[in-house]
């Protein structure tokens, strides 16, 4: 009989675009594009942090090129996408946080939260999807979203609006823009180690609340999305769209 072949997961030739690419997440999953082949321009507004990234990774013999831009500048971020363009794929993991209990929350604080995690989100994968289609092109868009898209959390509710809102958006993206061959993903961590969570793992009675959810016994590292976004991104991922991939440690089995 005549074997299957297994789809690639490799990402040669490919361009991407990772945002919130100067630490954390973002970071970690510009590694594992450009690991994977990719060529990554690396977006962020810490300009330092990007340029040590950059380094590191032209050290490790991948091919990553920072770029110091505000995603939340819109007419910045849509014009060095269509001189940039087209991407291959999107991977975005800017976000923000202004945790803390619902009667607190001020309407600053939630438009902050939004504009960062709903609004720029949007319209980065809108960009790149117009670039897409313009070229007549496939493509991978994904979007680092979280695991209180679909459950509660201690003084998180605005945070979990947003994300909530992340995955809706991105289901009906997947149903516009399947027959232009671009699928649009989300990936959404449990608690994972920081800068923007350390706050939480801190304070011991939220430590021990994030602990006793999570059914493999131990918080989230950012190599633990890292899989994740390479699967999404490559064509072993070929059906894939619309859809959230939880990676939480079993937190949401209950």
């Amino acid at each position: 009989m005549a074997l299957p072949k297994t789809p690639s997961f490799r990402l040669d030739g490919k361009k991407a675009l990772v945002t919130g690419a100067s630490s954390g997440i973002g970071a970690a999953c510009a590694v594992a594009l450009a690991e994977a082949g990719a060529d990554v321009l690396a977006v962020a507004r810490r300009a330092d942090k990007l340029e040590e990234l950059a380094k590191d990774c032209r050290d490790a013999g991948y091919r990553v090129t920072p770029v110091g831009l505000d995603v939340t500048d819109f007419d910045a971020l849509g014009a060095f996408i269509a001189d940039n363009g087209p991407f291959d794929v999107l991977l975005n993991s800017a976000g923000m946080a202004r945790h803390g209990p619902a009667l607190d929350a001020r309407a600053e604080d939630f438009d902050a939260v939004v504009e960062v995690n709903l609004k720029s989100a949007y319209f980065q994968a809108q960009h790149v999807a117009k670039g897409l289609i313009a070229a007549g092109k496939p493509g991978s868009i994904i979007t680092i979203s979280s695991q209180m898209s679909v459950v509660g959390g201690i003084e998180r509710s605005v945070y979990s609006a947003t994300k909530a809102g992340v995955d809706g958006f991105t289901r009906g993206m997947a149903i516009e823009w399947g027959p232009h061959k671009i699928r649009i993903n989300t990936i959404c961590p449990t608690f994972v180690v920081t800068a923007l969570t350390q706050a939480s793992f801190d304070d011991p009675v939220k430590r021990e609340w994030i602990e006793s959810k999570i059914k493999l016994g131990r918080v989230g590292e950012v190599e633990d999305m890292m899989g994740a976004a390479v699967f999404l991104a490559s064509d072993a991922a070929a059906l894939i769209t619309g859809t959230s991939m939880l990676v939480d440690g079993g937190w949401t089995a209950d």
